[in-house]
């Protein structure tokens, strides 16, 4: 696993510091502040890729509480949606794994396939006119 600075010792450390990057968020009414972002809470936590954070999430020690705090990246996007122009947000979601229904619904209809197997019953057909009696 590659190594990276981050700046949490243990889970309360690092719950701790999830909850400070959403509430400096939702108490600046500063507009050049960033707005929610899964890299911006990997970039506060210490992260230096997105890699690395995976890695994390995915050791049982953090992996609920870095779970989460994806999660609640995901709810901030998905409360972009009923915001005018939310084509960022859908866009963000989508590369979180969010996907249509109908194209899901599509693909797994792909996966299924039929096959035909044609038995040839009776006569031969014809290979010319000339063999056709009547």
């Amino acid at each position: 696993m590659a190594r990276t600075k981050h700046k949490f010792n243990n889970r309360e450390s690092l719950n701790r510091l999830i909850d400070e990057y959403f509430e400096r968020s939702k108490n600046n009414t500063d507009k050049s502040t960033e707005p929610v972002t899964l890299t911006g809470l990997a970039l506060y936590l210490g992260f230096t890729s997105k890699e690395v954070f995976d890695e994390y999430e995915q050791m049982d020690r953090y992996k609920d509480i870095l779970s989460s705090g994806r999660f609640r990246v995901m709810a901030y996007y998905e409360s972009r949606l009923h915001h005018p122009a939310p084509t960022g947000a859908m866009f963000a979601l989508k590369s979180m794994g969010w996907g249509d229904k109908a194209k899901a619904k599509k693909a797994g209809n792909k996966a299924k396939s039929l096959t035909v197997k044609v038995i040839e019953t009776g006569p031969q057909p014809a290979s010319t006119e000339k063999d056709v009696a009547l």
